[in-house]
């Protein structure tokens, strides 16, 4: 069925005309009239005898709800009846209703009572809101309580495809009562999923419409209708956030991430100064660029010419590291954009994160006046290890890897840092974003995309300025790199203001939840998951199957392993009897096969090394999880080496799976786990839970990319 747009933005208009941002009942209806979304029928009655005569048309009990411009929330003005029957009752409920609604708003224009058929079936809530962070999004749980106090919903942008809408079905806890629970008949998924998408293609049409709630929508096997529907709409037509090109983001981000020069305005030769740290590690670390100190007091700064201002430098200048105070950085930005400077970093608090938002929104309107990408303010730098650039005021460094790290927090820039140097991990880039008055992480995403350096993005932020824009990148990058984000501030402090019951379910973290999922990202739960993931992810190959089998020494290891497993969303194998039985040949007696395979701790390498090969072997197992216990019969280094020379031996036949491995033991299982770090081997001593979440977020990234077979 097409949509009638013509129609909906007469009802729309109407509304907006009356200085209403409420539509009435009559007009939600003709509202989902127009979008093909099946309502209740209903018909308005102004006098006593029409609603008998609407109520006799349905031929059955109905529902009675006061209809007025005024009153948003009937059932808190007593404005609603359910399960009306007969001709005397609607009468009585007619005049109730009035009388109820006159005592709630003395003023309230009162247009009539809707008259409703009443509908059965399964209970459902299909609403959209709109996020201050994501736009339109699409939210589907189940009716009644289980929305309500268990807050059982699930939430996708707009618009949606037909294959995401009937996700969203699968997606909430309770999915299981739709299919048809303990016997009952399930609902048609088909209908409902069209209802979703009907949902979202009006709420993508029309921005105006800030929150909309079928609620409750009925479903049966023979379909689904809408009891009840409310509309509230925005003041104003949303301002869309500014945007680049693609091209034009990779442009500015090239010559950021790998400039041929760099002017430091407020470098300085004095120890202890920002502008002097900053010229240390550019010098120090080795870039091989032009370095260009800025400072109207000094003719020489470590062994360099200074210029007065940027635009004394001779020649053109790709990034501007600011290190004076905020007051002074409008004014130099000014000179940066007739030096046609590609990007600034703006190393200087005192912006808006003390509440000087004006001096901000001063310096953002200076950049794009001139074109100027800006980094920061309130920031660290930034590092570009592939390019020995170290331009920041920090610890330097430069052990290169195919990680690429950012953060909007020094303190957690700093601790990336650490993780880095102590794992040997290696970075391609580390970026602080500050503020983000500009360069955000959609803008360095479409930059990792395509950096050959870059295995692995991971970001810590505490917010997203553009949602959208951060979803179609992400999208991009994690259909050939893995994304881990570790989202700051899960806790709701509280629920906003909101005019519906999907505004009001939709608190902040759980339509990040949902939508970073929908990207395609890995969530991890806190910082050293966020690096352990950026650390492990790349490491693993690809699984080509969802099948894990557990092999271990010990057997509490391997029930701990199978929880993590579990809680992981990984698959734990049924072994077959033909596997089995191979199992079986090599371990004792007294171990268990099936999964776990429990070889026991009393055994030699020579069974460790026996079941390893088998696994790898064996092409219905896709993934291994190793559990090692300490002992002098097989100690941890022995362990350690004969697992990384059976897996590179199967690596050199063709034959590469994802192996992790937890060891417990005495502090030696410390080295053996790095040895095994160091072979391709995700291994870590006195924990079951790490190496197998480590597994758990490649498998996520594999799934979410459809790379898994």
């Amino acid at each position: 069925m097409a949509y009638d747009q013509t129609a909906a933005r007469a009802v729309l208009d109407g509304a907006l005309a009356d200085g209403r941002t409420a539509l009435t009942a009559p007009e939600a209806k003709a509202l989902c009239d127009a979008y093909g979304i099946p309502a209740a029928g209903e018909g308005l009655a102004t006098t006593e005898d029409e609603a008998v005569a609407l109520a006799a048309g349905f031929g059955g009990p109905v529902a009675l709800k006061i209809v007025s411009p005024d009153i948003l929330h009937k059932t808190e003005a007593g404005g609603v009846l359910v399960g009306v029957e007969g001709a005397e009752a609607v009468r009585d409920g007619y005049r109730a209703i009035l009388a109820n609604a006159r005592a709630h708003d003395a003023q309230a224009r009162l247009t009539g009572v809707q008259v409703q058929q009443v509908v059965g079936g399964q209970e459902v809530i299909v609403g959209a809101t709109t996020d201050p962070t994501f736009g339109k999004v699409v939210a589907f749980g189940l009716g009644g309580v289980l929305v309500e106090v268990l807050q059982d919903v699930t939430f996708r942008l707009a618009p949606l495809t037909a294959e995401q809408a009937r996700g969203m079905l699968d997606d909430i806890a309770a999915a299981e009562v739709l299919r048809g629970a303990r016997g009952a008949e399930p609902v048609d998924a088909e209908a409902l999923a069209e209802v979703l998408r009907r949902v979202s293609d009006l709420v993508h049409d029309f921005p105006r419409i800030s929150e909309l709630d079928l609620n409750p929508v009925f479903a049966t096997a023979a379909g689904a209708v809408a009891a009840d529907v409310r509309v509230v709409l925005a003041e104003e037509e949303p301002a869309e956030p500014v945007r680049h090109s693609e091209q034009d983001v990779l442009r500015a981000m090239r010559r950021l991430m790998n400039p041929s020069s760099i002017a430091v305005i407020g470098a300085s030769n004095e120890d202890g100064k920002i502008g002097n740290s900053v010229m240390k590690n550019l010098i120090n670390g080795g870039y091989a660029g032009d370095i260009h100190p800025v400072n109207p007091k000094a003719d020489e700064i470590m062994g360099r010419r200074a210029y007065r201002s940027i635009g004394e430098v001779p020649g053109d200048v790709d990034v501007a590291v600011f290190t004076v105070p905020a007051k002074f950085v409008a004014a130099a930005l000014e000179e940066c954009g007739a030096k046609n400077v590609a990007a600034a970093v703006l190393i200087p608090s005192g912006f808006a994160e003390t509440g000087n938002v004006e001096l901000q929104e001063e310096v953002v309107a200076v950049a794009r006046e001139h074109g100027i990408r800006l980094l920061g303010p309130n920031i660290y730098g930034y590092y570009s290890t592939w390019h020995n650039l170290c331009a920041t005021f920090c610890t330097p460094y430069d052990v290169r890897g195919g990680v690429a790290l950012t953060s909007q927090s020094g303190g957690i820039g700093m601790a990336i840092l650490g993780f880095s140097r102590t794992t040997r991990m290696g970075v391609s880039a580390i970026v602080g974003l500050g503020n983000k008055s500009d360069v955000d992480e959609d803008d360095l995403l479409t930059y990792f995309e395509q950096d050959d350096n870059t295995r692995c993005v991971a970001m810590h932020l505490e917010d997203l300025k553009d949602g959208r824009a951060f979803v179609e990148a992400a999208q991009r990058v994690t259909r050939r790199k893995p994304v881990v984000v570790l989202k700051a501030g899960r806790t709701a402090l509280g629920a906003r203001a909101a005019s519906s019951h999907t505004g009001a379910l939709a608190g902040d973290d759980k339509v990040y939840d949902d939508v970073l999922r929908q990207s395609g990202v890995i969530r991890a739960p806190g910082l050293n998951e966020m690096l352990e993931y950026a650390r492990g992810v790349p490491l693993l190959p690809t699984p080509q199957g969802e099948n894990v089998v557990i092999i271990t020494g010990a057997g509490g290891s391997g029930v701990l392993l199978s929880d993590a497993c579990v809680a992981n969303d990984l698959r734990l194998m049924e072994v077959p009897d033909d596997l089995d039985a191979e199992f079986r040949r090599h371990i004792p007696p007294f171990g268990a096969a099936g999964n776990p395979i429990d070889i026991t701790g009393g055994e030699p390498p020579s069974t460790y090394e026996a079941t390893l090969r088998l696994g790898l072997r064996d092409p219905r197992i896709h993934s291994l999880v190793l559990g090692y216990w300490h002992t002098i019969v097989t100690p941890p280094m022995v362990f350690a080496e004969l697992a990384a020379r059976v897996a590179e031996e199967a690596r050199e036949q063709g034959i590469d799976k994802p192996i992790v491995a937890s060891l417990a033991g005495d502090t030696e299982v410390e080295k053996a786990a790095e040895y095994l770090f160091d072979h391709g081997i995700v291994a870590y001593p006195y924990t079951t839970e790490k190496p197998v979440a480590v597994l758990g977020a490649k498998y996520r990234w594999a799934r979410a990319a459809g790379l898994l077979g």
